[in-house]
């Protein structure tokens, strides 16, 4: 049984707080859109919203080879003719083959929000259908609140779904506006819907369905209409969409390719999900959630000492699918749970099997869990984590030797002089002074003393707080040698107070990740003060950026070939 795929996500998904699409960002997002086998595309609001208008204006170019492009609009205003109303006018006008309405089936909403009756209502949706098909195009309608609508009035919500299809409707969609519905109640209401609709004359006829996620459970609602009669399913990418989002149209297709015998999207679309989930995110510019069912970096992380002894002999036992079938990837997270098991695991991630060297993976096993104990985490910190393996195998390169280090933050008073506010040094210990602390601007430097290149490299560096100093600083001295580094930027810098019951006195870790624009890696640093656990993250980072450019070392004496 073929399931239509609609997608929402360039006209509901942009309504999500922080997403502000353009019509460059819409045209960037269609092809990811359709190469996950979505049937049908809805751009936006035409006549109604300028950006929309424009992205239309220019969808004859659009970079679709087998999806649909829809334009969604209301049913006519109470009171004016279908053919002279602006706003279904410019849904022609948007050249679209596919023109979906939205039309109200609450009683209540057709009474208080556009004041007007039961009757014209039923006549504005007809009228509508009737106009738009008159003109050759393909009708779909939205009937919003639709679930809350039958639980109050189903005969007048069922009249109004009846009125689609005898005007001309191809599909009509059940919306799930408000979100509260659960998937027994969905279930429920689609059965009844379709008996009602039989006994009217339109048995058989499409029913889509289109869940918000206010109670968590857009995709189970979704799931559960598609299994009592619905053949469309409307959802977004990554679940975006205005307060809890929409229903996550991945989490979806992922569930109906893999668990159902219904037809949705190929093998080939079905393994391309994770890849659009992170391509949609550089897009909107919203952080990827990593949680997220099937696409999420943290979907197939395995944590649990006892299950990676499992994991090792048949990784189907704890993963209810082949991460490759969404384009995932298991993975080995390494914390003081971890048993030998799970290091052997997570060390074949990058190449080293400890298999036949239980010595190795003894030491790699008593200094992660050491480690951990002191404050260390190494579950989000894999770079980190391979440094310490490399340096146990003896693999562990060397880039530069740290002479010496130290950063403090300054005030510039209003006579011109400065005062000293808090520094800190490789010696581990922290000066405090608050002479002119508030009387002036605030400014962080940093000196950093390294040996490398046969050379030993001085230099200060000057940022908005200490470790951006720092980090100016060592980048600064290091460029002189390694200009692979120009390529690394530190993109995140996390910082929390553990044991906090020791108040100024508790240990800090930092955690930062830095970027060469196609890879990201993590590094931890633990220390009494953030500056010292800043300096332990932000050096291991930079030798394991270096290492994974495959740069070759170069301390002392000439430059080594390669």
């Amino acid at each position: 049984m073929k399931i239509d795929v609609y997608d929402v996500t360039l006209r509901d998904g942009a309504q999500q707080e922080g997403i502000n699409l353009s019509v460059a960002d819409k045209f960037a997002l269609m092809p990811l859109i359709e190469s996950i086998g979505a049937d049908y595309i809805e751009g936006g609001w035409p006549g109604a919203i300028p950006r929309d208008t424009e992205f239309f204006g220019q969808a004859g170019s659009a970079p679709l080879e087998r999806a649909t492009l829809a334009a969604f609009g209301a049913t006519r205003k109470a009171g004016v003719k279908a053919a002279d109303d602006g706003q279904i006018q410019g849904l022609l006008d948007s050249g679209a083959p596919v023109l979906t309405l939205v039309a109200k089936s609450d009683i209540r909403h057709v009474e208080q929000a556009l004041r007007t009756t039961g009757e014209e209502n039923l006549a504005m949706v007809r009228d509508s259908v009737e106009y738009l098909r008159s003109q050759g195009r393909e009708v779909m309608v939205d009937v919003e609140h639709f679930f809350d609508g039958f639980r109050f009035d189903p005969d007048y919500t069922s009249s109004v779904v009846a009125e689609c299809f005898s005007a001309g409707a191809t599909c009509v969609i059940l919306c799930d506006t408000n979100g509260g519905s659960l998937p027994s109640d969905v279930t429920r209401v689609v059965t009844e819907l379709q008996e009602r609709l039989a006994r009217a004359g339109f048995e058989g006829a499409k029913l889509g369905i289109h869940a918000h996620d206010d109670g968590g459970c857009a995709v189970a609602n979704s799931i559960a209409a598609i299994e009592a009669g619905c053949r469309q399913v409307q959802g977004t990418i990554n679940g975006y969409g205005e307060r809890t989002g929409n229903a996550n149209l991945l989490t979806i297709l992922a569930n109906l390719a893999l668990k159902t015998e219904y037809e949705t999207v190929s093998a080939e679309q079905l393994a391309r999900l994770s890849s659009v989930s992170h391509a949609a995110s550089e897009i909107t510019n919203i952080s990827p959630y990593a949680r997220q069912p099937y696409v999420g970096v943290s979907a197939f992380a395995h944590k649990a000492g006892l299950h990676a002894s499992a994991i090792r002999v048949n990784p189907d036992l704890y993963q209810h699918i082949d991460p490759l079938a969404v384009g995932n990837d298991m993975r080995m997270l390494v914390s003081d749970m971890a048993g030998r098991a799970s290091i052997e695991l997570k060390t074949r991630e990058f190449g080293i099997d400890l298999s036949d060297n239980p010595e190795a993976l003894g030491e790699i096993t008593g200094r992660v869990k050491a480690a951990e104990a002191a404050g260390y985490t190494y579950d989000a910190a894999d770079a980190s984590f391979e440094l310490i393996v490399r340096d146990v195998m003896g693999d562990r390169k060397q880039y530069f030797i740290i002479e010496a280090w130290r950063a403090n933050i300054s005030t510039v008073n209003g006579d011109g002089h400065s005062g000293s506010a808090s520094s800190a040094d490789s010696s581990g210990e922290t000066e405090s002074g608050f002479d002119g602390l508030h009387s002036g601007s605030t400014f962080s430097e940093a000196t950093v003393k390294i040996y490398a290149g046969g050379r030993r490299y001085m230099r200060v560096g000057e940022g908005v707080g200490p470790v951006d100093a720092l980090d100016q600083a060592l980048r600064t001295a290091l460029n002189n040698v390694y200009s692979e580094l120009a390529g690394i930027e530190l993109i995140d810098f996390k910082v929390r107070i553990l044991d906090t019951h020791r108040g100024t006195e508790a240990t800090t870790r930092v955690m930062i990740e830095l970027s060469d624009g196609q890879n990201v890696w993590r590094t931890v640093g633990v220390g009494d003060d953030v500056i010292e656990a800043s300096w332990e993250a932000l050096t291991e980072g930079y030798e394991y950026g270096l290492m994974r450019a495959g740069v070759t070392p170069w301390i002392g004496g000439d430059r080594p070939e390669g």
